[in-house]
């Protein structure tokens, strides 16, 4: 065949078009393949799918109308020895069943706007709800985007009950199981049944159960009392019981209360005007007084069982993913055991001596917390409280204290106010008044070897209702002269390669930061000091010029990992002011916010322990009704200091009690003990923390409301009583703290805390200066005394001895050398060497 130019074009067309209708059956042939594997998959995962639900469903517990309805089993708490000390139950504790009919409708309405709006209207499910909920989980990559109704969140509380959601499949499955519930339930149980019984169910914050519980804890009033503003307040709290908290987070709570009012206003529940006083209404600072009134329980907790209650709560949160909720219904109702760590023996000891009134300085006194509240002619409500009283006592010369020389005063004068209020025609809700002893106490005790907290006392007097002002583990106060040993002395000898010979000048000195005056407790000016003796005389200016070197950052690091989540790094106030601890009078304890007792205690249980601490804890193990363990104490446990570090510290300290500021805290049993005393320079706080070989206590002891006041060392005291008791108590052996084969010997001179010369050192005017102390391996000093001087004064001449003046006239002295322009008169000063003689010294030297 000839090929012409349109032969050649006619084949490449039928060529190329075999070649497009061969494509075609090929991907025509993949388009079919695909599809088939693509219907296969899709069959398949919608059939696994399929058994998967179905699996989630068979395991869904049958549900009926008495099944949702709030039932408790009792929980047990068990001291350190296995002994029953506690039962906690629904029916004596913190929830108190309302039916709906004594409900504000304004309440019923509140949570319904902000929860489920759509609850009256739908079967039990939210179609609408999960939709959106779908859609703000992709968008914020978050399975946590709400979308329960009220009937699911009843079903999860008091249905499905404690279950771990660790995982997405664990959520995935309880959620199946809420929304398969929640349609079966529409179907028996009407929504009044299933509000009512929601409203009784909800954790709100601070250990309530249910609407009249919380309604007690921050109105101190019942729940058919409330006010708009508190429904809106109440409704606020579900989301997030924490974050949400009125008490100790009232402006999220503020932010959230505005969402429920506008919702409310939205679909129409109140009027503009409603909205309006409700929005303007004052309502933390009611709640912020009512929130430490005393409930209707007939036997509340002891403060060792608040805090044990809320470590568990914490962990059963951290540990295992439940809510507020679920926590609480856990230990309230939930059948648990808590084995805690509990020494009734030590707790009884410090029961009794806290309690007892000759321990305390004489003529004790009462100190007013008082809340009024009123609807005045206006009909707005009005809170009054105990600072209202004081301008009011003030205004008509009746004193300028809250603090009486007994109840019955107090009580007259918060009569006296109220009925001053009612002459103006306002008409009284509420009224509250307290008279707590004064002054106030917190106790904790702690075995340094485990980290266990034996023993806690929160405060002296009745205790008269739940987690109420816990002094030992929620309240902070300025820690004083306890923090030097932590914050200076711990990092100066552990990091800085200081001793305790290490010497500075005590003489007028001024924080280098601020430039303000270091005062010490006692008058005048020591003159070279060492460290132990900074330490043991609990000695100001040494502290701050120590941190100076030491550093506040360096100081920092270690009061963290001492375990204090008190201390201020950096905080910006709304004006614009910056707070920060991380300054040089964190060397005497000058702190924002203070310190709480059991954190302080724990800490020097770390030094106690040998350098190691462990995070503080008030159980061993949780176990649930069926006797799986659910929580168990696993004391995280670090080196913080080294061995030689703590023995130095704890010698230094032993002296303390043995010759320093804290000898009224002596032992009488013998039993080996070191710490530290603590005051605030205002006499506000007194502290003492201290250890024997076995246990670590801090007491501290002031009035809630900052008053001056002489503790005549009875807060030392009270610490030593306790000791001894528990010492006697448990036949404790008398032993010596351990000292680790790192730690070595040397003669020093304690003037200049370097190698000591015989000769010198010892012919001081005020006697002999050299001691043996203690140092770490390594820190030996190498060179020898430079702060004594020894002389031959030629009495005929008065000047230095030459080759020309004979030896009856020759007379050897010993001098302190001072560096020139030194501030201050000290009590070295009249044994500096004489300008006379200084020269002379110093010619001879060269």
């Amino acid at each position: 065949m000839k090929y012409t130019k349109n032969n050649i074009e006619k084949k490449r067309t039928e060529l190329s078009s075999a070649k497009v209708r061969r494509h075609a059956k090929i991907s025509l042939f993949l388009f079919k393949y695909i599809l088939i594997i693509s219907i296969v998959l899709i069959v398949t995962v919608l059939g696994l799918g399929a058994g998967f639900v179905r699996g989630i469903l068979k395991t869904t517990p049958q549900i009926s109308k008495e099944s949702v309805h709030s039932k408790g089993y009792i929980t047990t708490i068990y001291d350190n020895k296995g002994t029953k000390i506690k039962t906690l139950s629904n029916h004596d504790s913190n929830r108190i069943y309302i039916p709906l009919s004594k409900i504000p409708q304004n309440l019923q309405n509140a949570f319904i706007s902000i929860e489920d709006e759509r609850f009256y209207t739908h079967n039990g499910i939210d179609l609408y709800g999960i939709i959106r909920a779908t859609f703000l989980g992709i968008k914020t990559k978050s399975l946590s985007q709400g979308g329960s109704t009220l009937t699911q969140q009843l079903i999860k509380n008091n249905i499905l009950g404690i279950q771990p959601e660790k995982t997405t499949i664990e959520r995935i499955e309880r959620k199946i199981k809420e929304q398969s519930l929640a349609l079966e339930l529409e179907k028996i149980a009407s929504k009044q049944y299933i509000l009512e019984e929601y409203l009784n169910a909800i954790n709100l914050g601070e250990g309530t159960l249910g609407v009249q519980t919380a309604s007690q804890k921050y109105f101190n009033k019942n729940v058919s009392d409330l006010t708009l503003s508190e429904c809106a307040v109440l409704a606020s709290i579900t989301k997030n019981p924490t974050r949400y908290n009125p008490i100790t987070h009232p402006e999220n709570n503020a932010s959230r209360r505005l969402l429920v009012l506008k919702k409310m206003l939205e679909h129409h529940y109140i009027t503009k005007e409603e909205y309006r006083k409700a929005v303007s209404d004052d309502v933390y600072q009611r709640i912020k007084k009512n929130a430490s009134n005393p409930s209707n329980e007939n036997k509340p907790n002891t403060y060792f069982e608040d805090a044990l209650i809320l470590q568990v709560v914490n962990d059963l949160k951290s540990q295992l993913g439940y809510d507020a909720t679920k926590a609480y219904n856990a230990i309230y109702s939930g059948g648990l055991k808590i084995y805690s760590t509990q020494d009734s023996q030590i707790q009884k000891i410090a029961n009794e001596i806290s309690n007892n009134p000759e321990n305390y300085p004489a003529g004790t006194k009462v100190s007013l917390t008082y809340t009024l509240s009123v609807k005045d002619i206006n009909g707005t409500d009005v809170t009054y409280t105990e600072n209202n009283v004081l301008n009011y006592m003030k205004k008509h010369n009746l004193g300028n204290s809250l603090i009486f020389s007994s109840s019955k005063k107090a009580k007259a004068v918060s009569k006296k106010f109220r009925k001053s209020i009612q002459r103006t025609g306002a008409t009284i809700l509420n009224e509250f008044i307290s008279t707590p002893i004064q002054p106030q106490i917190s106790i904790t005790i702690i075995n340094q070897s485990t980290g266990e907290v034996e023993a806690l006392v929160g405060g002296r007097g009745a205790k008269t209702s739940n987690l109420s002002l816990n002094r030992a583990t929620r309240t902070t106060r300025q820690p004083g002269s306890t923090f030097k040993v932590l914050s200076t002395f711990l990092p100066a000898l552990d990091y800085s390669k200081m001793t305790l010979a290490t010497v500075y000048d005590d003489a007028p000195y001024h924080y280098l930061d601020s430039n303000r005056p270091v005062n010490n407790y006692y008058s005048g000016y020591r003159g070279f000091s060492t460290i132990r003796d900074a330490i043991t005389d609990s000695m100001n200016i040494v502290a701050a010029k120590t941190m100076a070197d030491v550093t506040p950052n360096i100081s920092y690091k270690y009061l963290k990992d001492l375990g204090f989540s008190t201390i201020v790094a950096n905080k910006i106030t709304s004006n614009g002011k910056t707070y920060t601890d991380i300054n040089q009078s964190l060397s005497l304890g000058g702190l924002t916010y203070g310190v709480t007792n059991l954190e302080l205690t724990n800490a020097f249980a770390a030094i106690a322990n040998g350098g190691t601490y462990h995070e503080p804890s008030l159980y061993t193990k949780v176990v649930d009704q069926n006797g799986n363990i659910l929580l168990q104490s696993d004391s995280k446990s670090q080196r913080v200091m080294k061995r030689s570090t703590a023995f130095l510290l704890t010698d230094a300290m032993e002296d303390v009690i043995t010759k320093g500021t804290g000898t009224s805290a002596s032992l009488a049993s013998g039993m080996t003990a070191a710490g530290k005393s603590g005051t605030t320079t205002n006499n506000y706080d007194y502290w003492f923390s201290g250890y024997t070989p076995y246990h670590t206590a801090s007491v501290w002891m002031g009035y809630d409301r900052n008053t001056d006041f002489d503790s005549n060392d009875l807060h030392k005291k009270i610490w030593s009583k306790i000791m001894d008791k528990i010492s006697t108590t448990k036949n404790e052996k008398k032993i010596s703290f351990k000292k680790p084969s790192s730690i070595v010997t040397a003669n020093v001179c304690k003037k200049s805390g370097k190698l000591a010369i015989d000769g010198v050192c010892d012919h001081d005017p005020r006697g002999n200066m050299i001691v043996t102390e203690y140092f770490e391996k390594g820190t030996v000093p190498t060179q020898t005394c430079d702060t004594h001087v020894a002389v031959e004064i030629c009495k005929k001449s008065d000047s230095l001895a030459n080759k020309h003046c004979p030896e009856k006239y020759r007379k050897q002295k010993v001098y302190i050398v001072r560096q020139k322009n030194s501030p201050g008169i000290t009590a070295d000063t009249p044994y500096l060497l004489p300008e006379k003689y200084r020269n002379q010294v110093c010619k001879a030297h060269k």
